[in-house]
């Protein structure tokens, strides 16, 4: 005799429940949360504006997009990097250059991380114009409460005066 199981409930895959650890995280941030559809998947959005002295006025935007996919490779991570950044542009506030500048951390997410997307995201970042830059994070979940982060954590031309407070947040939303 088989047991039957009544929980209609199927247990998330690694990919899904660590994307709503990321969800969990930029709320707990105060990030503004929305939701986007690229490809198919949810993606999910996350927008912040930080203002520091020692940033000389200048603000900065931040955003984050996140998504669970079953397999990432450098094309797809490519893909969805140029994407985002074109969303970013789209939404972000104020005047492009007049002492604001754009972060953006596409992430995409998943068990199946091909080496040349963990190649491509640790290479550089990636620039739209000279005030929107990508930092593409690839994440694959391992253990429960674990995973393999991968970005570019070096210092960029443009907008460098901001590397350790995107990387600060890297870090907190893509533990």
């Amino acid at each position: 005799m088989t047991q039957h199981q009544d929980d209609e409930t199927a247990p998330a895959d690694p990919a899904t429940a660590y994307l709503a650890g990321v969800r969990e995280r930029l709320t707990a941030d105060g990030t503004h949360l929305t939701r986007a559809g690229w490809q198919g998947h949810r993606v999910v959005v996350g927008s912040r504006s930080d203002r520091k002295a020692r940033w000389l006025g200048t603000k900065v935007e931040l955003f984050v997009f996140a998504a669970a996919v079953p397999g990432v490779d450098g094309g797809s991570l490519a893909e969805f990097t140029g994407w985002a950044l074109e969303y970013a542009k789209g939404i972000r506030s104020g005047v492009a250059g007049a002492r604001n500048a754009a972060m953006v951390l596409p992430a995409l997410i998943s068990s199946g991380v091909h080496p040349s997307a963990a190649q491509w995201a640790a290479a550089d970042g990636r620039v739209l114009g000279t005030t929107l830059i990508a930092r593409p994070v690839v994440v694959e979940p391992a253990a429960r409460g674990t995973a393999r982060v991968t970005l570019y954590r070096g210092r960029a031309a443009w907008g460098g005066m901001f590397t350790s407070h995107v990387l600060e947040k890297a870090a907190l939303y893509f533990p």
